[in-house]
């Protein structure tokens, strides 16, 4: 991936250095199940951490590392100049659908942070929150991916922001309200099937980004997608329930198979519109169509 001298997003708020809390009483171990448990499969992490109580902003001032200082100093500008590409290309697909972008703020901290949607745990991988509009990650996350999931390579971290800021794009285009409208009224079981529908199509809209974004200036190397796919692949329900458990679930997959998940990546990248992207056709007459 070559991003070089691509301008970085100034929507990130680092609280890396203090005032979100570094967590307690977490320890490895944990965060590597929960990593698996609760962001891989898509299980509630507030649930699972046990975590139900609604927290307000940060009591204190977070406060950004030095860049000096900062050993994750380059992963944090990649970051950003990655964010900056997705707010580049979703602003225009937006206009062209006669609607406004407003980016997603990428929080990036370590341990703990206090978020909209509850206490943020680094066990819980990156995660979007629709309360506050924001995308949350501990960057350790992404040695677990490349080292406990064999996902590595900078294109794989690119993907996982993507696949969170589509996310973000589905909350502004309804499809997270409508979705999240039907968790009421459906069993688990079949709520589970809409609730892989949204995964998918975040992994759809990540690839449709990747297509659109190298198509107005190259930055994309041949082993990038290659990157992507394997992403994909290590976290499909059935590769983790199967390393995890020994055995396959298919009625409590949340985000789609290794196979689904590479197949709606390759979808988008392949796409030449927004709609190829509606992973909701056999689930319309629920009403939750994009």
């Amino acid at each position: 991936m070559r991003l070089g001298d691509e301008d970085e997003s100034s929507n990130i708020e680092d609280r890396r250095g203090g005032g979100g809390g570094r967590g307690r009483g977490i320890g490895i171990g944990t965060i590597a199940i929960a990593l698996v448990v609760s962001y891989f499969t898509g299980i509630n992490p507030m649930t699972l951490l046990g975590i139900a109580e609604q927290v307000q902003a940060p009591t204190q001032s977070a406060r950004p590392l030095d860049p000096a200082q900062d050993p994750q100093a380059a992963l944090k500008s990649e970051m950003a100049k990655v964010l900056r590409k997705t707010e580049v290309v979703w602003d225009e697909l937006f206009r062209g659908m006669n609607g406004r972008y407003e980016p997603p703020v990428l929080v990036l901290f370590r341990g703990q942070t206090p978020t909209a949607c509850g206490t943020g745990q680094a066990a819980m991988g990156p995660f979007y929150c629709p309360g506050d509009r924001k995308v949350y990650l501990d960057m350790a996350f992404f040695n677990e991916l490349e080292q406990r999931f064999g996902a590595g390579g900078d294109f794989a971290r690119a993907y996982v922001i993507a696949h969170e800021v589509g996310h973000h794009v589905q909350n502004l285009l309804g499809v997270s309200q409508k979705t999240a409208a039907l968790r009421q009224r459906m069993s688990e079981t079949d709520y589970n099937k809409v609730s892989v529908r949204v995964e998918l199509q975040a992994d759809c809209l990540a690839g449709l980004w990747a297509q659109e974004a190298n198509r107005r200036r190259p930055f994309l190397d041949p082993q990038d997608i290659d990157e992507a796919l394997r992403a994909a692949n290590a976290i499909g329900d059935d590769m983790l329930q199967k390393q995890a458990r020994g055995v396959v679930v298919p009625d409590s997959f949340t985000h789609g198979s290794s196979a689904q998940r590479v197949h709606w990546f390759k979808t988008g990248f392949e796409a030449n519109s927004l709609g190829a992207c509606d992973t909701f056709r056999r689930v319309a007459d629920a009403g939750v169509t994009p």
